[in-house]
């Protein structure tokens, strides 16, 4: 997993530290920088693949704009026109990437990444002047066996999305595969998962009986060239009654599409949900959240949440290090900074607040200071 990453000279953040759980999520008010923070990582991404131009930012959920203006301009920022990040994980896994935000060019310019700069390595480690020193040999290649690591964990992040409209046509697949940012694809995996992967997708159809109403679903044999649609069973109505994707309601589709997130082995491994509260009741809320800190360990996957929902607070468990609550504001000087909120220290016989309550009296940031 990723556990830290260091971001500098990017759009509102001058230099910054986010460090990770395996579910972190970041709050905080309109524009504080969130999705600054959740850019710059798919930034790295795309430098991962060596794919930094426009076509593949917008697909990995980047707002493109000039690309000065993607630059940190704070007076007190850095004087060069370098953007960095640098990742670490596990086992000393690593990842670090310098961009040049080129005014004459419509996409930043990748300078460096620590593995392709490796790679440059690769040969010289047979050099005869290793022969009589097989120790550093050996860690150069466990430094390169790192970054390359590194790299392979960096290079899927996407920045997710999902659009009712993508997801209630079930829209075609788009450029990233196999699911896009906006919920496209969506359909084409699950008929995918239906085959090995029937277990996932058992598991997704269990999981989605977080809605009341829901029974189970299927892939009809019997569709046509071109036709995109599951009938799904209503366990109120009688047996035969069956309706397709386009009748189901908003919360029911977004559920359906965080679940294969989550359980499908072709999806990434580690990605981001913006605003992971959308058409979603505040109970089911809760519940989500719950249920996906279960599944990301059972499927080893890494997710950054936001929100701007109280509930989603409600369904973490701080004491468990793995679960993360960043709170994201700006300072005087209008810099991006983080903090992270730390499990809640309560005296014997104390009632607990909540976390969504702590957040809404204020008690732990996140919220607006101007009225």
């Amino acid at each position: 997993m990723i556990r830290t990453i260091e971001i500098k000279n990017f759009k509102s953040i001058p230099d910054l530290t986010l460090d990770l759980g395996r579910v972190t999520v970041l709050i905080g008010a309109n524009g504080c920088g969130k999705s600054n923070v959740l850019e710059a990582i798919a930034l790295a991404s795309a430098a991962a693949e060596d794919k930094v131009d426009n076509e593949f930012l917008v697909a990995r959920g980047i707002r493109m704009t000039d690309t000065r203006f993607m630059h940190s301009a704070f007076p007190c920022g850095s004087t060069d026109s370098i953007i960095g990040i640098y990742c670490k994980g596990d086992k000393d896994v690593q990842f670090n990437c310098e961009l040049l935000s080129d005014p004459n060019s419509s996409y930043p310019k990748l300078v460096q990444s620590l593995p392709l700069k490796m790679m440059l390595l690769t040969d010289f480690t047979t050099h005869p002047m290793f022969d009589d020193e097989p120790r550093k040999r050996s860690e150069l290649l466990a430094s390169l066996r790192d970054g390359f690591n590194g790299r392979a964990a960096m290079a899927s992040f996407l920045i997710f999305a999902p659009e009712n409209s993508s997801l209630r046509t079930f829209q075609a697949e788009g450029q990233v595969l196999p699911l896009g940012i906006k919920g496209e694809g969506l359909f084409a995996h699950l008929k995918a998962l239906s085959g090995p992967h029937q277990d996932r997708l058992a598991q997704i159809q269990e999981s989605l009986k977080l809605i009341d109403w829901f029974e189970s679903f299927e892939i009809p044999e019997d569709l046509g060239y071109g036709e995109r649609s599951i009938r799904i069973r209503d366990r109120f109505l009688v047996t035969d009654a069956r309706f397709d994707q386009r009748s189901a309601n908003e919360g029911f589709l977004f559920l359906l599409f965080y679940l294969t997130l989550l359980v499908s082995p072709e999806a990434p491994r580690f990605f981001a949900i913006d605003n992971i509260d959308t058409s979603l009741n505040p109970k089911l809320c809760v519940a989500l959240i719950q249920q996906l800190v279960v599944l990301a360990r059972q499927h080893d996957k890494q997710l950054i949440l936001t929100t701007h929902n109280p509930a989603i607070l409600d369904g973490l468990d701080l004491h468990d290090g793995e679960q993360r609550l960043i709170v994201v504001d700006r300072n005087k000087q209008g810099h991006t900074r983080v903090g992270r909120v730390e499990a809640p220290k309560v005296s014997p016989g104390q009632v607990p607040v909540s976390l969504s309550e702590a957040f809404l009296r204020g008690y732990i940031g996140g919220l607006p200071k101007n009225f």
